[in-house]
This record gives structure tokens, C-alpha cells and sequence, in this order.
């Protein structure tokens, strides 16, 4: 039998923020049995991977090094004879990566190999930092370059007098260490000292940081706010439009850390309206969405669904589950024929369109006690109704339902669960202040997360974050565990709801 042979892609992970990874990339990562990155490659990056690939860490940073670059050639050549391998590196491969080194390497050993470019952190950081590295009148060439050459070494790969004179921009990549150095030997062959200079740390992602100043005084300013690496270092005409540019820093939650409890595969869209505004979301689910125990229930009210006047759906959850579970049973939307569709919120509304239903109501209010108001009692007396909803739920709905003289079956279509997080990470950042917002969109969501905490410490561990609150009834439930509500919008939608977290940071 022919041994398997295999394939190292040699992938550029981009400058930090996840988003600018190419789509080569992401189909490379997807299709990977081995996985071998970098410290600057973004972690959640990984997530495209398999689950069962294998994930190796080689980082390299300051005095802290997984394994030498020798030790890393050798791993991907025996992991790339025979599996799918991605060497995921920061930035682009080639760009000061040591990708070309690797490449040999494999070559040599006669592994194949492919390599996927990436966005380099020396064109998009500083484009993050509102600074474009050419400009017309300004700077019509860019020089990459080592900032990590060593002060005093005997013979210098930088011809120092050419490249301080005859270049527009110059970039420096892992130089912040020896930016004094940098200054010093670019003024010594030339450069004016008045000459706009910045330092770029975290570039691209929400932990950024930037300094300006002149070469005269950048590396005295970079000093007294403790800069460190990684950065990148822009010397330059170009330096200056920053003032005028900055548009990553300049949005509303920017240096904002926001805590998201939704379940994980309702958290992204969340997640996403609060990044583009600057916020950096910290994804901490308290709830997980499962099946329901027993189908039974559901099952028996699919084969009868033509004895229902109404079908009342309450979440989007819900309407995913129930949907599924019919045309797992051989049914599809045909089966809800002449029987009249509300729902609870233009999210589960959104997710009953999707599926070819016109819809009959929709409450004005997202919450239980609007259906009733809205349905009144003639519409109630005497009908049957359908409540496909999640195992534990507030009961106001099918109460008053009853009450009103109507009939209503209510069938579990999932649970929610709380699991496994990453509760002391967030205890700890939470400790420190470093938590500026925890918002909640259920009621349960903040019931589990009460459960993560011993019951007496959660109002002071919370105290330095800013609770914000889908609607009333969860911001009622957050009130009962001891929270400060200070955010809630007045539609009980995610996208209000971002819109009022943006409004709350920017008017505090």
C-alpha cells in the first residue's frame, strides 16, 4: 500500500485581526490535519481547523522561545511527509517570517509545499493607525526593515546611510527595543530630527496602541507610556496624516472589553455589530442549546397539528428546533396550512419568513404579556394553541392563555444548559477592572452566569462593569441577583441593545 503523502502550506495569518485573513487561508486551515503556528497569529483562527486536527505551538517572542527555528524546520518536515499540514505565521510568510527558510527546508527534505500570502503587518498596521505609507506630495517610496538587528554588532545588514535619506517611509518591524538605536543612527546619517515618527503596538486588533511624536523625541515618548513589543515603528512625512486619519482608535467602544453570554452559535452576530464599533467582545457563553430529553411531546403535536387555531413561536431557538424536528419526521411547512403564525421578536419572526410563512402577529413588544394584549380575549376564548418553546421558561404566557378561556399545549423543542467556560479567566479580568460591560439577552442567560460565582461575591466582582440588559424582564431577573442595571433599550433587539451600549460609553 502507497504511503500517504502529504503537504505543507505555508500561511500567512495576517496582522492580528482575525478578518483579514484570506479566504486561501481560511480554506487551508479547514482542510488541515496538523497545525503548527505562531505567537502573532490570532488564535481564533484556529477555529476554522477540524476539530481533531493536531495543533502545535512554536511561538517566539522576547527571551521566550517554544522552539528555535531549527527545531521548527525539522518538525514540519516529519509532520509534512505524511499529513496536511498549515505553518501558520503572523503577518505574510516571506515578510521578515522566516518563511523562505522554511520553504528550503521542506524542499531539501522533498516535502511539498505551497504558500499563501498574507497581509503584512507593515502595510495594514499602520493603516489601522491612519496612516497611508505613500502619499502624493509626501512619500512616493517605502522601505521595509529589521528593527531587531542588534546595537553594536560588527558589520550591519542596514546600509544606514543610504536608507536614512533616500527612502520616503520607512518601516520598522520588531524594533520598539531598539528604537533609541533606530533614531539615533537614521538623525546620524541625515534624517531631520523634526521628521514625523510612530510606534504601532497590537496593530489591527482592539488592543492597539500608538504613539507620535518626532525621531527627535519617539523613542522618549514610546519610554514613559511602557510601550512593548510587538510594535512597528513608521518614520516618515506620512507619519504626521495620522491626526487627521485615525479612524480605527476614534470608534465609540474602542479600549472597551465587552463580555457576551449568548449562547455560542447565537453570539457572533452580537459579537460582530459590537467590534465594528471597536469594542473588543470576550465570547462567554452561559448557555448552551441542546435537543430537548424526550421528543415525545413534540412528535405527538406533528401529527396533530391540524387540531391547533394557533402555533406561538417565542425565539428563534425554538423555531430552528421545531423545524428541523418536522421535517426529520418526513413533514414540511405544508403541514402548518390554515393555522394561524405569531411570533415573539423580528428575529424569530426573520426565521418563520425565511421558511415561506406569512406571518399573523407579531406582538408590539418582544414578551410574553404583549402576545396576550395584542390577541385579546375573543381571539383567545375557545382556541387551541401550540407553544413549541425551551424546557424551562416563564409560564405568563400559557397562564393567561388558560385564563382567557383558550387551550394551549405547551412542547419543549430544546433545553439550555450552562457550560464549560473559561469562569476564572473571567473572574480575574472582572477582579482587575478589566471588564468594561457584560450585557445579558435572556433572562437565563443571567441565571447561569449568577450560577458561575458564589452568590455573595457577584455584586462586588461585577461593580467596575456595566451591566446592560436586552428588556425589562431579563434586566428584572439581573436586578434579583443583586446587578445594577444601567443600559436597556427601549426595543428588545441586539441591534438596540448595541446601539445603547454605544451611547451609554459614549456620553460617560
Amino acid at each position: 500500500m502507497e504511503a500517504q503523502q502529504g503537504r505543507v502550506y505555508l500561511v500567512g495569518a495576517g496582522p492580528g485581526d482575525p478578518a483579514l485573513a484570506t479566504i486561501k487561508a481560511i480554506g487551508c486551515l479547514q482542510k488541515a490535519e496538523v497545525i503548527i503556528y505562531d505567537y502573532l497569529a490570532n488564535d481564533k483562527l484556529l477555529e476554522f481547523a477540524p476539530p481533531q486536527a493536531e495543533r502545535i505551538y512554536v511561538g517566539k517572542k522576547a527571551g521566550d522561545h517554544a522552539m528555535s527555528q531549527e527545531q521548527i524546520n525539522a518538525l514540519l518536515v516529519e509532520k509534512g511527509r505524511t499529513s496536511v499540514v498549515v505553518r501558520l505565521k503572523g503577518g505574510d510568510p516571506f515578510i521578515f517570517g522566516r518563511g523562505g527558510e522554511e520553504a528550503l527546508a521542506l524542499r531539501e527534505a522533498g516535502i511539498r509545499f505551497e504558500v499563501v500570502p498574507g497581509v503584512t503587518s507593515a502595510i495594514a498596521v499602520p493603516a489601522y493607525a491612519g496612516i497611508p505609507l505613500t502619499h502624493r506630495g509626501l512619500a512616493a517610496s517605502v522601505a521595509f526593515v529589521t528593527g531587531h538587528e542588534m546595537p553594536g554588532k560588527e558589520e550591519s545588514d542596514i546600509h544606514w546611510d543610504r536608507l536614512a535619506t533616500s527612502v520616503g517611509t520607512l518601516v520598522f518591524l520588531m524594533g520598539v527595543k531598539n528604537l533609541e538605536f533606530i533614531a539615533s543612527q537614521l538623525m546620524a546619517h541625515g534624517r531631520a530630527a523634526q521628521t514625523p515618527a510612530a510606534v504601532i503596538r497590537w496593530g489591527t486588533t482592539a488592543e492597539q496602541q500608538t504613539v507620535s511624536g518626532t525621531l527627535g523625541n519617539i523613542a522618549r515618548r514610546a519610554e514613559e507610556v511602557g510601550l512593548k513589543p510587538p510594535a512597528i515603528i513608521v518614520v516618515g512625512e506620512v507619519a504626521g496624516l495620522r491626526q487627521h486619519l485615525n479612524w480605527f482608535e476614534d470608534r465609540p467602544l474602542f479600549g472597551k472589553t465587552v463580555v457576551v453570554t449568548r449562547a455560542r452559535e447565537q453570539a457572533s452576530d452580537f459579537r460582530l455589530l459590537l467590534e465594528e464599533k471597536g469594542a473588543q467582545c470576550l465570547e462567554f457563553p452561559t448557555i448552551e442549546v441542546i435537543p430537548p430529553a424526550n421528543w415525545d411531546p413534540l412528535d405527538k403535536a406533528i401529527q396533530n397539528l391540524e387540531k391547533y387555531d394557533w402555533v406561538i413561536f417565542t425565539s428563534i431557538n425554538g423555531v430552528r428546533f421545531f423545524f428541523q424536528r418536522l421535517q426529520e419526521k418526513g413533514e414540511d411547512v405544508r403541514a402548518l396550512h390554515g393555522i394561524r403564525i405569531g411570533a415573539i421578536g423580528p428575529k424569530t419572526a426573520a426565521g418563520l419568513v425565511e421558511r415561506g410563512l406569512r406571518l399573523d402577529f407579531i406582538p408590539a413588544e418582544y414578551r410574553a404579556e404583549a402576545v396576550i394584549d395584542g390577541l385579546g380575549v375573543e381571539e383567545v376564548r375557545g382556541k387551541r394553541f401550540l407553544l413549541p418553546r425551551a424546557a424551562k421558561a416563564r409560564e405568563i404566557l400559557p397562564e393567561k392563555i388558560k385564563e382567557m378561556g383558550g387551550q394551549i399545549d405547551v412542547v419543549p423543542v430544546y433545553e439550555t444548559i450552562r457550560p464549560a467556560g473559561k469562569r476564572e479567566a473571567v473572574r480575574d479580568l472582572l477582579k482587575k477592572g478589566f471588564i468594561s460591560c457584560i450585557t445579558f439577552t435572556s433572562s437565563s442567560t443571567v441565571e447561569n452566569f449568577a450560577k458561575m460565582f458564589p452568590e455573595e461575591d457577584l455584586p462586588s466582582l461585577v461593580e467596575k462593569a456595566t451591566i446592560a440588559c436586552i428588556g425589562p424582564i431579563t434586566a428584572q431577573t439581573a436586578r434579583e441577583h443583586g446587578l445594577q442595571v444601567k443600559i436597556m433599550p427601549e426595543e428588545y433587539t441586539i441591534e438596540a441593545l448595541t446601539a445603547k451600549v454605544v451611547d451609554y460609553f459614549s456620553r460617560s
